[in-house]
């Protein structure tokens, strides 16, 4: 097998695309917590105020979901397709909740009788809690496995099979998670009466995030083996598990002292350091097979032609550097905190 730089290049893919989704976790994370927390501020002028936190990025956080299923799609297309199809039904609900949330911002102040925004406001915020829901739904269901068979289709049988007691607590966790990282952020964008507002917040988004962790962290320990076999196997590799756990310490710590900036450094950490954990836990695998093992999709069976992943690899190696460039000038431009009292910063 080619590889590049000594490493074959599926895995390579299989690094691409977890950064790519780690990038989208992350910047849209801090969205889906922020659009949680919109519907608890009772003025008018927070919850203008919250919005305008977040309406110059929204747009382009949604462009690393569409490049990292576009580079899914190139690299994995056998995973691609059986994700989709076991998953059809809450990824459907997934796409009609992105569409209700960006309608929901558009179109809630092009009137300004009550009802009508207090009508947008709640769907704002009840998609953006399902966004984060449903994303831990699908994660908690590739570790936990699916029923596949020999040709790597799935085979279950319920509608409501993806609703199973783990895939629930980990969209619990990444609903707490992404409230704690939200509210983290509109403490960098706010003032005022808002500002302390938000910190009683961030408080009960962290104890909300913390909890759901442990129990789910507990459960997935006492019900799913495979996952801890890579750990077992590889002692060293539990400084990360470690790390995370400083990471998560690190942000009350922080918050207490009000550097929120730090704090939110650390919210992205513990984000994407959970995505690293849940590599380990896969690699080389992309989707257990909960019923014969040999039925799993690995970055090899599902992985397209070595020569399609080289000329990927060439427009990554473009695109990749033209993405995160874009997205610093955008989060440079609008860096600072919101002036509630004009239409901007």
């Amino acid at each position: 097998m080619e590889t590049l730089l000594g490493i074959d290049y599926p895995t390579w893919w299989f690094l691409v695309v977890g950064a790519l989704f780690s990038g989208y976790a992350i910047l849209d994370g801090f969205d889906f917590g922020a659009g949680a927390w919109h519907i608890f501020f009772r003025r008018e002028s927070s919850r203008q105020t919250a919005l305008k936190a977040i309406d110059p990025t929204w747009h382009g956080n949604e462009v690393w979901l569409v490049i990292g299923g576009g580079t899914l799609f190139a690299g994995f297309p056998v995973f691609y397709g059986t994700l989709f199809s076991a998953m059809y039904t809450p990824f459907i609900l997934f796409f009609m909740f992105i569409i209700f949330r960006g309608i929901s911002i558009k179109f809630r102040n092009m009137e300004e009788m009550s009802w009508w925004r207090s009508m947008w406001d709640w769907s704002y915020s009840v998609s953006s809690v399902m966004l984060a829901f449903l994303l831990g739904v699908v994660l908690g269901n590739i570790l936990n496995g699916m029923p596949l068979d020999e040709n790597y289709e799935y085979i279950g049988a319920g509608f409501f099979e993806f609703l199973n007691p783990f895939s629930i607590l980990v969209g619990i966790t990444s609903v707490g998670l992404f409230m704690m990282h939200g509210a983290v952020y509109l403490l960098l964008k706010t003032e005022g009466s808002l500002y302390f507002r938000i910190q009683g917040f961030l408080n009960k988004g962290m104890a909300f995030f913390i909890i759901s962790y442990l129990i789910t962290t507990i459960y997935g320990l006492l019900t799913l083996d495979h996952l801890l076999v890579v750990f077992k196997e590889n002692p060293i590799l539990f400084i990360v598990p470690f790390l995370v756990f400083l990471s998560i310490a690190n942000v009350p710590r922080l918050a207490s002292k009000e550097k929120y900036g730090w704090a939110f450094v650390f919210t992205s950490l513990t984000i994407a350091l959970l995505l690293v954990i849940v590599a380990f836990e896969l690699y080389p695998r992309l989707l257990w097979s909960n019923g014969i093992e040999a039925n799993s999709i690995t970055i090899y069976n599902a992985a397209a032609s070595t020569k399609t992943l080289k000329i990927m690899m060439g427009f990554v190696a473009v695109g990749g550097p033209l993405v995160l460039l874009y997205s610093y000038f955008v989060y440079r431009t609008f860096w600072g905190r919101v002036n509630s009292e004009s239409e901007g910063y």
